[in-house]
């Protein structure tokens, strides 16, 4: 798969992704000249997709004990009619996969639309990141396409695996498992607005338009508005969603009833950017990873204003000597970036 990073998603009257729009999805990197002088400090968070926290006086006054406190753990029903799933949304598609408009779901989410009231908060806060409120599930960030892109460059067997999108977001890399016939998928944010009005949609579009994960796709283009959705009940019964922290959502799916399989790939993107959470991360990677079961990982080298990286993630799994890592791939172009594979150092 050939992604870019500097348009906006969406249908022409060639299917071609438009490159002169607005970029209302990503978040493109800025000139390499200019993001070479700041490889030390990563940039502006806004130009080069790296999270952009509350800063100065906002971030003082947030409450500590906001920003420790575990989100509760919540399993998400595949609604039964999936039409309301896609009501009033707009797929736009880049490459073979659809999703909604994000900007326009943004722009419904407002009051009991949007419980949690992220929408509202990142806007005030002039910020898509608030630790322990809103971890940016709202938009799509760079190196999911990094990864994205390595997965298929790398043939990277997804068949008849159970997959966990971790961190998910929009749950690109979890559709791009259900598309390589993953047997099972499940999909986590931390907040349940994105798994409701983002994640679950996005799946049920792409379960329309391939069918039961046969790798079949129409020569057609979905329309921006769909009127009716057609999807695969099997497609959709390999899927789970989950919304909560991440130790939470750990012990919600080793104590839940249903069963329950270890994960053999984990495929996560741009979520070591706070090392006040590599703990909780690794904990559940421990957790949840079967013990021949790899991670992928995408990340930037380095996060400015939060600190956290690619090499700084490494020397933690290092210290805690429980996996073994690499750098696959390392990409250049704009901000560095990297992908990691983890396992089990005692894996096979």
């Amino acid at each position: 798969m050939d992604f870019r990073f500097n348009f906006i998603i969406d249908e022409n009257e060639n299917n071609e992704p438009d490159t002169h729009g607005k970029t209302d999805l990503l978040r493109s990197p800025k000139p390499q000249q200019e993001a070479t002088e700041k490889s030390k400090h990563a940039g502006d968070g806004r130009a080069d997709s790296s999270p952009r926290l509350r800063t100065g006086k906002e971030q003082d006054e947030t409450p500590p004990e906001k920003q420790l406190c575990l989100k509760a753990a919540k399993e998400h029903d595949i609604p039964e009619d999936l039409n309301k799933t896609l009501e009033n949304k707009v797929i736009e598609t880049v490459s073979d996969l659809c999703y909604v408009k994000m900007s326009l779901v943004e722009m419904t989410c407002v009051g009991d639309a949007d419980e949690e009231g992220i929408v509202s908060k990142s806007v005030s806060s002039h910020s898509d990141l608030i630790p322990g409120v809103y971890e940016g599930g709202l938009k799509i960030w760079e190196c999911t396409f990094d990864l994205m892109d390595y997965l298929s460059a790398a043939g990277i067997q997804l068949g008849n695996k159970t997959v966990l999108d971790l961190g998910c977001g929009a749950g690109l890399l979890g559709i791009v498992a259900l598309r390589g016939n993953a047997e099972q998928v499940h999909f986590q944010d931390y907040n349940s607005t994105v798994i409701d009005k983002i994640t679950l949609p996005n799946v049920v579009a792409n379960c329309a338009n391939w069918g039961d994960g046969d790798n079949k796709h129409t020569s057609k283009p979905p329309p921006k508005r769909p009127r009716k959705a057609t999807c695969s009940p099997d497609a959709l019964r390999k899927c789970r969603f989950f919304s909560g922290e991440w130790s939470e959502v750990s012990r919600l799916l080793l104590s839940s009833n249903k069963p329950f399989s270890r994960y053999d790939i984990i495929l996560t993107s741009e979520t070591i950017y706070n090392p006040d959470y590599y703990s909780a991360l690794h904990d559940m990677l421990s957790q949840l990873l079967d013990k021949n079961g790899r991670v992928f990982l995408a990340s930037k080298v380095y996060y400015f204003g939060v600190g956290g990286g690619t090499y700084l993630f490494e020397k933690f799994i290092e210290e805690r000597n429980v996996f073994k890592s690499s750098i696959v791939k390392t990409i250049d172009k704009g901000l560095q970036r990297c992908i990691m594979e983890i396992a089990f150092k005692d894996s096979s």
